[in-house]
């Protein structure tokens, strides 16, 4: 399938603003982009991009004062199957562990394992190790937690979240993030586009969305806590230990989000 992806956000800016966005497709999709998966801003600015620590594609830019647009758009192929499912997948013991793994195993900005791990142990424990493992504390992040926009914060935490009970998709993420980090699985936060398509309609306004991918049988998988099934045409943007390393803005100053629009929607033949 072909999928149209994109996103345009305009700010207003009372005086010249640096900004690192992490808006483009994920470096290891680039070959499914039918045209370079460009950031264009309005009015035109120069752009530097660069990639972080993990890998992801950053894009530099100073916005002048006034009102300011980054958009992206894109046409990327897919091979139209769903998230892989191994329900056979194991779990490894921590010694046996890749390397380039170990620092998805500790705490993190929202993500506080050491706050968290009486309690993911006391849940979770008589649980199978492995896909089993993870896919129960999806099961229970998902139904522990009650969703809404109007629940978004910045600021919670992984331990905020289970406290209160709500949250957003990154909220979701965190808090199944953080408990198998605590069970000793690999876990990284991820940032993308997650689509409709397979789905009935009416569908709801289009947002980027949040999941985890955990290390098991040698590789990683995707997990959805939020959604908490499989999803056809998920396509990431960027991976990090959790949100503070891949936030799609970052404005070193004061401005306003003023619209804000996403789409990813497949190309009828």
């Amino acid at each position: 399938m072909r999928i149209h992806v994109g996103s345009e956000l305009t700010f207003d800016f009372p005086q010249p603003t640096p900004i690192i966005a992490l808006l483009n497709v994920h470096y290891s999709r680039f070959s499914d982009l039918e045209r370079p998966d460009c950031l264009t801003t309005t009015p035109a600015a120069p752009t530097e991009g660069y990639r972080d620590s993990f890998g992801n594609w950053c894009t530099r830019v100073v916005a002048p004062a006034g009102r300011f647009t980054l958009k992206t758009d894109a046409v990327i192929r897919d091979s139209g199957a769903s998230d892989p499912v191994d329900l056979n997948a194991l779990q490894h013991q921590v010694e046996h562990l890749p390397a380039d793994t170990l620092q998805f195993l500790l705490g993190s900005r929202y993500c506080e394992t050491d706050v968290l791990s009486e309690e993911a142990w006391r849940l979770f424990k008589h649980q199978p190790l492995g896909w089993p493992r993870v896919q129960a504390v999806c099961d229970f992040v998902h139904n522990h937690l009650s969703f809404g926009y109007e629940h978004a914060r910045s600021t919670r935490t992984a331990a905020q979240a289970y406290a209160e009970r709500r949250g957003v998709c990154r909220d979701f993420a965190h808090l199944a993030i953080t408990f198998c980090r605590c069970l000793n699985i690999p876990a990284r936060y991820c940032t993308g586009y997650v689509s409709d398509i397979g789905l009935p309609p009416p569908y709801a306004p289009m947002d980027f969305a949040a999941w985890m991918e955990v290390y098991l049988g040698g590789r990683w998988y995707t997990f959805d806590p939020r959604n908490n099934a499989v999803r056809f045409g998920r396509i990431l943007i960027a991976q990090g230990r959790d949100a503070a390393d891949v936030p799609l803005t970052q404005i070193f100053g004061p401005g306003t989000l003023s619209t804000f629009r996403v789409w990813t929607e497949e190309i009828q033949r």
